[in-house]
């Protein structure tokens, strides 16, 4: 009894600290848009991705749909069970949207409209009052709050006074020198990730994240809540197979822990 016990014990501290899996699916989005019509078939994706492990989905409505759309964004609340996220700016419509889905994370990212992908996180000291009221808003509706920051231990603290349930680290810089040189690569988050820790919020990471550097970055810090990819999930989908995908990914996280 007493080791059925320590297994137990064992086994729900590991899902505890494992790091979750959430699949930005607007690349898909864009497959569909680029043609017209349904295929392929966005909602049924991120359905099919929840299927096959992912523990949660994330998409980023942008005001000219050139991806994922409103009408998506409806849909895929009434579908899927796991964690829905949904990224943006929060600029009036994006507001109500969100509060309209009320899904279980919204991200906060300070994209421009013309923008092609997000590239850096907020000045959060700059905006705190900006961010604060933002934030209370979706806190109100029961809305966990994560904002998108660049890896800067004072951007951490001020998302903290701004109120944000969580921080994203903006891991593209992580990325690009991970190529060359990890060690450095993974110095440069230490002190906003141990921050964050130190000051009890939330940790994520997300952007150009992949099967080689994934795994890296989990070990240095364990305490990171979710992950999400992306460009770099579903540009392996097309070697791999979205189900073979989710499961490397997967591996990747356990094998980190």
């Amino acid at each position: 009894m007493q080791k059925l016990l320590r297994i137990c014990i064992f086994f729900c501290t590991f899902a505890a600290i494992m790091t979750r899996l959430s699949v930005n699916i607007n690349k898909v989005a864009t497959l569909r848009n680029a043609r017209g019509g349904n295929l392929p078939n966005v909602e049924q994706f991120a359905v099919d991705c929840e299927r096959f492990g992912a523990e949660g989905i994330t998409v980023h409505p942008r005001p000219d749909e050139r991806h994922i759309r409103r009408a998506d964004v409806l849909a895929i609340k009434s579908l899927i069970t796991t964690e829905f996220n949904i990224e943006g700016n929060p600029e009036p419509a994006f507001i109500d949207l969100v509060l309209s889905v009320c899904p279980h994370q919204v991200t906060l990212v300070p994209d421009a409209r013309e923008q092609l992908t997000s590239n850096h996180g907020w000045d959060t000291r700059a905006h705190l009052a900006k961010l604060s009221a933002i934030i209370q808003r979706f806190k109100q509706q029961g809305i966990r709050v994560s904002v998108f920051v660049d890896p800067d231990p004072i951007m951490v603290a001020y998302a903290v006074k701004a109120g944000a349930d969580r921080v994203e680290l903006y891991t593209g810089p992580y990325a690009e020198v991970y190529e060359h040189n990890p060690a450095e690569a993974i110095a440069m988050y230490r002190g906003a990730a141990e921050k964050a820790h130190e000051l009890g919020i939330g940790l994520n990471a997300g952007h150009d994240l992949n099967l080689k550097n994934l795994s890296a970055f989990v070990q240095a810090f364990p305490w990171v809540d979710e992950v999400s990819i992306g460009q770099a999930l579903i540009a392996d989908a097309l070697y791999l197979g979205i189900e073979e995908t989710i499961k490397q990914y997967k591996y990747a996280l356990s094998n980190s822990n």
